[in-house]
């Protein structure tokens, strides 16, 4: 990620230096001067010294520890670093592990529907233009 929370800024070939997550091992990374954040599940090499690597503990549904964090609404006017100074202090409710895997569920389909350009509102969008094409044409070519 960068200050201006670019957060894939390209590829490379690199053996060195690569941070190993995946579908099984995600981790969170966070910018600590912006509060940036993604969800990461593939490997990555790290290129900031202000990132910080978040990983998940035992019993807690990461994913909803990651989505609580993006509620979060912290003062960022000020250049200095945000996890040690207030991030960290954050207490994260944790209901019981089946209600935060609803929660998840939830929020993980909100989050197809809205971003999955093979099933949400992208989806939906180019359906409704095939619709409006077809009845246009059949309006326009109506027999006289």
């Amino acid at each position: 990620m960068t200050a201006g929370k670019t957060f894939i800024l390209g590829f490379t070939d690199e053996e060195e230096g690569i941070y190993r997550a995946d579908k099984n091992s995600p981790v969170v990374i966070f910018d600590d001067f912006t509060s940036g954040k993604h969800w990461v599940d593939f490997d990555f090499k790290v290129k900031s010294s202000a990132m910080k690597i978040l990983k998940a503990k035992n019993n807690i549904n990461f994913r909803y520890c990651y989505y609580y964090m993006t509620t979060i609404n912290i003062d960022i006017s000020e250049h200095k670093r945000l996890w040690i100074s207030r991030y960290s202090k954050i207490k994260i409710p944790v209901p019981s592990l089946e209600v935060q895997e609803y929660v998840v569920s939830i929020l993980d389909n909100f989050e197809t529907l809205i971003n999955d350009i093979s099933q949400g509102l992208p989806r939906e969008i180019e359906l409704r233009q095939k619709q409006y094409e077809y009845y246009r044409e059949k309006l326009l070519n109506f027999p006289k």
